[in-house]
């Protein structure tokens, strides 16, 4: 009788004592996530040579350690259930048929994972982007194999799901261009105001506070338009990803100041009102 119990006592102590490994060798497994792929990350980005190479390490390491941490909870969580006891056996069989159920009732949720693992696969979008998808528009705070997560320029967080995401509009991928419109009236000399629009895009170009954001000279394309009370000259800059609003600002800003010392007018909405006089009050 007692060599019976001194057994069973000592497999619950064998079974508690292999129970609080595999707690430590959880915990372990988590410390080196959260502190190794951090780690291995920077040490990839600082071997690249391009920014959008770091930003897709950035964004992958995310998903790897999120991954890696459901893994090993899921694995250590299933060694614990055997250690006492319970039969790991049908509840795998159990969570295959649930999930086969799981599947036909939440095919969004299967299709949000789908489209998240294609958009990290092909590089469609990576942290620190500024993209349209979804509907929404805004700076990529986070993507995960569920959801994307934006915050526009007021400040509003969006959530995606990734499954909502047909078509990506990304304004951030290798360079960009700032593309500016400048309106002159009717009346003024068309190859004189191009010519101011040169000059102001060298003197911008060289500047030293925006020199690293270009890529190319000032292009002109020329008259774009005839509009109502104005002439419409487009030009554009190749510039850095992320450069081309700030660029335009400072453009538009320089072009009007340029504009006014040179005399060129600038039209704005007006109207003209004739009025007819009978010919004894003009008399």
């Amino acid at each position: 009788m007692f060599e019976y119990f001194y057994a069973g006592l000592q497999n619950h102590i064998e079974s508690l004592l292999r129970g609080a490994l595999i707690f430590i060798l959880w915990g372990i497994a988590l410390r080196v996530t959260q502190r190794g792929i951090p780690h291995l990350r920077e040490s990839l980005i600082s071997r690249q040579t391009s920014g959008e190479s770091g930003q897709r390490i950035r964004t992958l390491s995310r998903v790897m350690r999120y991954s890696l941490n459901v893994t090993a909870t899921v694995v250590a969580g299933l060694l614990m259930l055997g250690e006492f006891g319970v039969s790991v056996a049908p509840l795998l069989g159990a969570a295959g048929v649930a999930g086969i159920a799981i599947g036909f009732g939440a095919q969004n949720l299967v299709k949000d994972y789908f489209t998240g693992f294609f958009l990290l696969l092909e590089d469609q979008i990576r942290i620190g982007d500024v993209v349209e998808a979804g509907g929404k528009g805004g700076l990529v705070e986070e993507l995960t194999l569920r959801y994307l997560k934006l915050r526009d320029y007021s400040g509003n967080v969006h959530f995606v799901p990734n499954g909502n995401i047909t078509t990506v509009t990304n304004m951030s991928m290798g360079f960009a261009y700032a593309v500016i419109d400048a309106s002159i009236a009717y009346g003024e000399d068309i190859d004189q105001a191009i010519s101011v629009m040169r000059r102001t895009g060298e003197e911008i170009r060289i500047d030293p506070a925006f020199a690293n954001k270009f890529l190319a000279p000032l292009e002109i394309a020329g008259v774009e338009s005839w509009a109502s009370s104005a002439i419409v000259i487009r030009c554009r800059f190749k510039v850095t990803p992320l450069a081309q609003w700030d660029v335009r600002r400072e453009y538009l800003r320089r072009l009007k100041q340029a504009f006014d010392k040179e005399g060129i007018e600038i039209p704005y909405p007006h109207m003209k009102v004739l009025m007819d006089q009978p010919d004894h009050v003009a008399s």
